[in-house]
């Protein structure tokens, strides 16, 4: 098995003083070895501070930048911090934390670039989505799957592990508005191998979702435009590179 060399956790969070803390805790209980960077996105609340205090490092953003810019920030974090591997969680506490080996396992047999986890394989599917949303997912797994000709089950899933290669990449380039479909297809189209493997997250903790149905359908039209229209932008190859260009 591959060494994972030093590993880092990225978790974007907004608004999530009521979680974060727990989500921190978790992860560290999970593996004490792994070090957590918490990236406030522009929190009026005491997201930034509890995360502190349950011992993440934390970058502030100036200004709520959005859930890409966010992710994006951790990843550059990640790069020139010298990590090896990365794995990402959402803020909220959907993500379970004692689901990350399955995640990291994958990844030390070097079979996989990026590892997701996903609601939507093995036998153990519990996560029940309304209606709209699941209908949404669907139709981004099949248009990417038909796009790049690999199955992939759930595009929507923020969970995941990834080596060198895949940070290098989400350092440089990440999609800024609901990134994780265009993420997928970007993975795919830079040729790094995606794997997917089953997972069980929680429901919401605290707060909640900001998808409402107006939202959903716009975030569909807009979201498939833009990947029509990345598919015929030239991808390449990230470079595995100490620094960011």
């Amino acid at each position: 098995m591959a060494d994972l060399g030093r590993i880092v956790a990225v978790v974007p969070a907004f608004r999530e003083e009521g979680a974060i803390g727990g989500v921190v805790a978790g992860i560290k209980a999970v593996n004490p070895a792994i070090d957590v960077v918490v990236v406030d996105d522009g929190s009026p609340d005491r997201t930034a501070a509890a995360a502190a205090e349950a011992g993440a490092a934390v970058v502030r953003l100036p200004f709520n930048l959005g859930i890409g810019a966010a992710v994006q920030t951790g990843f550059r974090y990640a790069l020139e911090h010298d990590y090896d591997t990365a794995v990402r969680l959402d803020g909220d506490g959907q993500h379970d934390p004692n689901e990350l080996p399955k995640l990291l396992e994958v990844l030390a047999l070097g079979e996989a670039d990026v590892v997701t986890g996903s609601r939507f394989v093995g036998p153990d599917r519990t996560y029940r989505p309304p209606l709209a949303r699941r209908l949404g997912i669907t139709w981004f797994a099949k248009l990417v799957s038909m796009l790049t000709r690999q199955r992939v089950t759930d595009t929507t899933s923020g969970f995941q592990a990834l080596n060198r290669k895949g940070i290098s990449l989400f350092a440089r380039d990440y999609p800024s508005d609901y990134p994780e479909v265009e993420g997928t297809l970007l993975v795919l189209r830079t040729k790094l191998r995606l794997v997917e493997v089953p997972v069980v997250m929680k429901t919401r903790e605290h707060g909640r979702s900001s998808i409402t149905l107006p939202k959903s359908i716009y975030y569909l039209f807009k979201v498939t435009l833009a990947l029509l229209i990345a598919m015929a932008r030239r991808a390449t190859l990230p470079a595995d590179e100490r620094e960011p260009r």
